[in-house]
């Protein structure tokens, strides 16, 4: 009887986004919440929740793309993902376009989104990561973005199963540019042709261009499952 040839490993790396992908923003009336907790300011559930839907309206960061930007914000907005003062600037100028009488929300709010409690990991995504670091898989977070993820990661105790971070604003490089991608594969020293990318958005389809495959995948609600299982099939882990 001819022995069982084990199947090659199908990449060497896999590249994930981080919003939408692997993490998502809490509750909205949860961030007004505890942001003006942070003020000294409680506010009951049905105040947060008038407040929060109109600041997500005005722009929220890890949120939609607002309606529209002020012009004194226009370049700020255009720069957000490349430098941090203009990630700062824009999202919380767009929070002062609301009144409220909780003074210094803007800054609260903004707070809230670099910290670890602002967010929630996908449900399914420490498992996922675990799997294709104990299969030899290395992992890359490539994410626009204007302020440091690092220390999210580490909060949730999955910084051991991320290799590297390739982030817009230290590499100058937005998605969907190949450089980009080609600067992720670069710190994992890996083949892009043998490296997949995993996002939720077209710009994580700009991983192609640069000789990678791609899988592109529905943001989910916070803290629920995202299908990111179909990463380990794509990369010929065993779940």
């Amino acid at each position: 009887m001819p022995e069982a040839v084990e199947s090659p490993r199908q990449v060497d790396a896999v590249l994930f986004d981080f919003h939408g992908t692997l993490a998502q923003v809490e509750d909205s009336v949860r961030w007004v919440q505890q942001a003006a907790a942070a003020c000294g300011r409680e506010l009951d559930r049905g105040k947060a929740t008038v407040l929060a839907d109109r600041l997500v309206m005005a722009g929220r960061a890890g949120g939609p793309v607002p309606h529209r930007v002020p012009p004194q914000l226009a370049e700020h907005w255009a720069d957000r993902d490349l430098y941090a003062h203009s990630h700062r600037a824009a999202y919380t100028g767009l929070a002062a376009t609301v009144t409220t009488d909780v003074a210094g929300l803007p800054d609260a709010l903004y707070e809230r989104v670099l910290t670890a409690e602002g967010w929630l990991p996908y449900a399914d995504t420490e498992n996922t990561l675990r799997i294709l670091h104990d299969a030899g898989i290395k992992v890359a977070v490539v994410s626009n973005v204007g302020f440091d993820i690092r220390p999210h990661f580490a909060a949730w105790g999955m910084e051991p199963l991320v290799d590297a971070y390739t982030l817009s604003y230290e590499v100058g490089r937005l998605k969907p540019d190949p450089a980009i991608f080609l600067r992720a594969c670069g710190m994992l020293g890996v083949d892009p042709e043998r490296t997949l990318m995993v996002g939720d958005t077209p710009a994580d389809a700009g991983a192609v261009d640069a000789g990678c495959a791609a899988l592109v995948l529905p943001a989910a609600e916070p803290g629920r499952p995202n299908g990111l299982s179909a990463t380990l099939a794509l990369a010929g882990c065993q779940a």
